[in-house]
């Protein structure tokens, strides 16, 4: 509309941008009067990381907006695909939202964090913008973390929903050769993630780091996810284990070397025998399991070369990989995953995979399934990596 303002009915400049899922936050504040407030936002986004800056979005009709902007800090609460109805509470008006609500106060802004969000991000604020019936705030982030591992709360054509992925991918310019692989992987994953009703994991060792390099399917249980893609972790013992058991003897030494003790060397050496006369590699159940997803989740801060802390170091030692006396008719019901490699034209470990997250297995046959069917993935990989070139493992 040439030299004139275009005019839309609401409802429907309301459905086309509903087209657009956004996540669902949470601001609160303590207010001038010292009691809690807050207000649901479908608008939060990263504005700048250098300074570390983010925005929202306020209606100016809110009635909270103000006992947050005099507050002058406030924390963003990210809200988690099972918490519908504390989107709700805060979307409503009203002054009793914190009424019955677990929550406890973030160090800098005293501002609540709400129990149960998947991350919260702890902000001073800086500017507010209007921008016809709502505002346009930018905030600087002084603290923030992830709370847990699960799936976001989405606004999407009106409604509630939960983002349902189906394959993640990381983008790190070290890793283009592999990514190449696992982009023509990704269908494969999807299939094999989505009949064991969990979460298919691709991951490449490099510098001594296992990375994390994509991901299908969504976990039955957030507990029994792994950490987020792109992550790197120091390849210690029993970190590593498939690229070893078909690895250079030089790397293998060196790997073995990360171990504390002459007695850890030679359990890992006879492990990694084990492993290679397999095939594959399996993970028990462990109640370290989510202690250890925490210690990985606070080293996605640090550099993948700062050493570990003997704490953090007794932790991974004691993951439950590949036991000598294993049997997969036997000990079924304790299975946690199954790792499986793809072969590169070299003959090594290009990739891989890991089957976890799926439901407690009830019977040896139905682990048997989930083995069988991460191992027909990597031999598919394989196919495609090698493209019928003579070095490949047979």
């Amino acid at each position: 509309m040439s030299g004139a303002e275009a005019v839309f009915d609401g409802e429907w400049f309301r459905e086309v941008l509903g087209q657009y899922p956004t996540g669902v936050s949470v601001v609160t504040a303590v207010g001038p009067d010292g009691a809690p407030a807050g207000l649901a936002v479908g608008s939060f986004t990263s504005v700048s990381l250098d300074p570390p800056l983010v925005g929202f979005l306020p209606d100016k009709r809110s009635n909270s907006w103000p006992k947050v902007q005099a507050a002058g800090r406030f924390c963003v609460n990210v809200l988690a695909a099972d918490q519908e109805a504390v989107c709700r509470r805060f979307a409503a008006k009203g002054d009793d939202k914190f009424n019955g609500l677990g929550w406890r106060a973030a160090a800098g802004s005293g501002a609540p964090i709400i129990d149960g969000v998947l991350a919260w991000i702890d902000c001073d604020l800086e500017t507010v913008h209007e921008a016809g019936d709502h505002y346009i705030v930018v905030a600087r982030v002084r603290e923030l973390a992830v709370e847990r591992a699960s799936l976001p709360l989405v606004f999407y054509q009106g409604g509630y929903g939960r983002f349902a992925p189906g394959s993640m991918a990381a983008r790190d310019d070290d890793l283009a050769d592999q990514l190449s692989l696992v982009d023509r992987a990704r269908a494969a994953m999807e299939t094999t993630a989505a009949a064991a009703q969990g979460q298919c994991v691709a991951a490449h060792l490099i510098d001594g780091n296992v990375v994390l390099l994509a991901s299908a399917g969504t976990p039955a249980s957030p507990g029994l996810s792994v950490t987020r893609i792109g992550s790197r972790h120091p390849a210690i013992p029993p970190l590593g284990t498939l690229w070893m058991a078909f690895g250079d003897p030089a790397d293998v030494e060196r790997w073995l070397a990360r171990a504390d003790t002459a007695e850890e060397r030679e359990r890992y050496r006879r492990m990694l025998e084990q492993v290679r006369e397999r095939g594959y590699s399996v993970g028990l159940l462990s109640p370290d399991h989510l202690r250890i997803e925490a210690v990985l989740q606070r080293r996605r801060r640090m550099s993948p070369d700062q050493p570990l802390s003997a704490d953090e170091r007794r932790l991974i030692q004691s993951l439950p990989y590949d036991p000598p006396d294993y049997s997969l008719d036997e000990a079924a019901l304790d299975v946690r995953s199954f790792h499986a490699p793809a072969f590169g034209p070299d003959g090594r470990v290009a990739l891989v995979f890991v089957l976890v997250g799926f439901p407690p297995v009830t019977e040896p046959a139905e682990a048997r399934r989930h083995l069988n069917a991460v191992l027909e993935l990597a031999a598919e990989v394989t196919a495609i990596a090698c493209a019928d070139q003579t070095l490949c493992n047979e």
